[in-house]
Formats: structure tokens, sequence, C-alpha cells
């Protein structure tokens, strides 16, 4: 029996993981749930599910969700703030952790988990695109496995062999890690008019539901460049060794080459209820809920380049990947503000890659040799991004 902490319960992969859960009580049990702020959302799911643990990152609800549990008759204790999100995380009777709080928030409750020597279920990309080494040496050190959610990297993952060692592509005879991504919903679009694109249209993703953010960084295309940081760290492999691929039907989630011709490609309906079922259950597979893919009802499989001028938050990804980790941290911390400030009606939607230009350029190399380090770097980008922002409003 799985004890289960989900971070980010309330968000698109949490909701997904209660749902996997629930098809088998007699594997899993949730320990804890956690939310930023949305408490009505935490409180019906820890109806069904029960957790030992609710957690609500942002302190001032403490006593709204004590208040709302209570009378919901839920047996559980409440807590707040983001050491209560590590304390759950790396709990003595927690087995699993779903790592799915978005963006850098999620980095310290997810390094909590590894330092404690988890399964870590990783789909807060962040956590390694803002600190790869150290996250990936905590995990070595502290005996801590870490399995890729992302439907690209839990893809790759399925398709490497069973043997693969960590950083060698050449003695598992692979020659590429080809990286798909859909284009998201203005891959057509003229790009003289992607200025005036809107946010309900930059979060109408043609074939994934998923929440606001990383339905802009889908449309922007940073989404896939976050991903080619990540595979990077999480396979050990060098830039040059990925090549991104546009597959506008979502059915490939990528695909490893090898050296021999073959081509293993990872196919499913996109559902990201497949990969995390996958990697709750590894090395075993269990029931997911998705539908089996109909090939009789599969008109079309297409593929192609990205296009840098239309995507240059892509090629903004690929070549800070090619840096110093200082220059991942960065980009991520400009794109968060950036992002925002697009939501929020600031700036238009080509403002965005911009920002995340124009802060890089500013930014000054520096050696990030551990968490605290990292974390003080984002705040002083941010600040930096939030000028550039202003410039650009």
């Amino acid at each position: 029996m799985h004890q289960v902490t989900v971070l980010g319960a309330t968000g698109s992969i949490g909701k997904s993981t209660l749902d996997v859960i629930a098809r088998h009580p007699e594997q899993y049990q949730v320990y804890a749930l956690t939310c930023h702020s949305d408490i009505d959302t935490l409180i019906a799911q820890a109806k069904i599910c029960q957790p030992k643990h609710l957690v609500v990152a942002q302190s001032a609800l403490y006593d709204s969700l004590k208040q709302q549990a209570s009378s919901a008759n839920l047996q559980c204790e409440i807590h707040a703030g983001p050491q209560a999100l590590c304390d759950v995380a790396s709990a003595d009777d927690v087995t699993q952790v779903m790592a799915a709080i978005v963006g850098a928030a999620g980095l310290l409750p997810s390094f909590a988990a590894v330092k404690a020597g988890k399964q870590v279920l990783l789909a807060n990309k962040e956590a390694l695109v803002m600190s790869g080494e150290l996250f990936i040496r905590a995990a070595a050190d502290n005996n801590a496995t870490i399995l890729p959610i992302d439907s690209e990297h839990n893809a790759i993952f399925q398709c490497l062999p069973t043997s693969y060692r960590y950083a060698d592509l050449k003695g598992a005879g692979i020659s590429k890690i080809l990286l798909t991504g859909s284009g998201g919903p203005f891959r057509d679009c003229p790009i003289e008019q992607l200025q005036n694109k809107t946010p309900e249209q930059a979060c109408a993703h043609p074939n994934w539901s998923m929440g606001r953010k990383i339905s802009v960084d889908s449309a922007t295309m940073m989404n896939k460049g976050l991903e080619f940081i990540e595979a990077c760290w999480l396979f050990g492999v060098k830039p040059a060794d990925i090549d991104v691929v546009i597959h506008p039907q979502s059915v490939i989630h990528s695909m490893v080459q090898y050296k021999d011709g073959s081509v293993l490609a990872q196919m499913g309906n996109p559902d990201m209820r497949t990969p995390i079922a996958h990697a709750m259950a590894y090395p075993e597979r269990i029931e997911s809920g998705v539908a089996a893919l109909d090939f009789a009802a599969l008109t079309d499989f297409s593929f192609f380049r990205p296009d840098f001028a239309r995507f240059p938050n892509l090629k903004l990804a690929i070549d800070a990947a090619a840096q110093a980790q200082f220059a991942s941290t960065a980009l991520n911390a400009a794109n968060e503000v950036a992002v925002e400030a697009f939501l929020q009606g600031h700036i238009r939607f080509t403002d965005i890659a911009d920002i995340n230009r124009a802060t890089l350029d500013l930014a000054n190399e520096q050696s990030l040799t551990c968490i605290d380090s990292v974390i003080e770097y984002d705040g002083q980008i941010r600040r930096l991004a939030l000028q550039a922002v202003k410039g650009a409003a």
C-alpha cells in the first residue's frame, strides 16, 4: 500500500492523479493533499479520499481551511505555508510524492522529497530547469527515484532500454532523442497576427486540458523549451542529443532513435492519466481509465521542424540548455513573470519572448551551488523581469 502525497492536488495533474488512485484503493492511499489557494476544491477532494493531512500554501488561508475541514467533518490535520509543503513531501510514512505544483513554487517541496529518498513522480519541470545538477545529485545521494510525468519525458523513459545507464546514450546504442510537441493553438497562425492574441485564445489548447500558465507556455512553445532542458537533466544528455519535432496530433508523445535505424515511439490518447498510471505502478502496469487508441480512426500523422521565428521562446530555452545552470534558472524566472503579466492583460502575447530575451541579456552569470542560492537568484531575475514588463506595458 503506497502512501501518496499529492503536491498541487487541485490542478489538472493532481486531479488526474486522484482519479487513478480512486481506481486502485487496494494499492494507494492518500497521505496528504496540498493546494495553493483553491480550498473549496481541496475540501471536495478530501471528502472522497480522506487524507491524513491537508495543506494550503498561503499561510493566510489556514483559518479558512481549518474551518471548512471542520464543517465537512474531516478527520485530518490542517497545515499552511511553504514549510508545511516540504513536511508532507518528506514525511516518514510517505512512499510516493506527486510533484505537480506549477512553477518555481514547486521547487522546495520537490527537493525535500528527493532529499528524503522518496519515489518522486515529477510533473514540476521547473525543479530541474532551476536546479538540475543539485536536484539530480540529491536524488542520487539519498537513493530517491525520479519518475517523469510529463507525457514527453514519460514516453522517452518508456522507449529507453531498461538497462539504460544515466548519461550513456552511446552505450545504449541511441543516436537521438526526439521530443515531440503539438505546436499549440497558434502553430498555423500568421506570425504578424500573434501580437493580438488574447489569454483566452492562448489557453485554448487543441489537444490537452491544462492550467492557464502551462497553456500559455504551450502556445509560445516555452513549455517545450523547458521540457528540452528537463530532458537533458533527466536522462543525462547534451542539447545536441535532442531534436524537437512538431507533431500536431499529439498521439506520439516522443521517440528514441537508435543507431541501427530503429525508432521507438510511445503512443496513446492525449490524457495525462496514462503517464501518471505508468509512473505510479512502475515497473508494473495498472488501469488508468484512458481509452485505447482506435487506429482505424487515426487519419493523419504529420511532423515538421519548429519555426524559431514563430516560437522564439523555444530557441531561448535550447540556447539556455547549452549554458551553465544560471541561464535556465533565469529564463524560467523571467518567463513566469512575463506569462503572469500577459494573463493579467498588461502585455501582448509577443511581448513574452521580448521580456524573456531582455531579462536574459541583463542577467549576471552566477554559480548556483545550493538551493538557497537558486532561490535568491530567482528573486533577482524576477525583479529584472518586472522592470521589463513595466517597459513593455
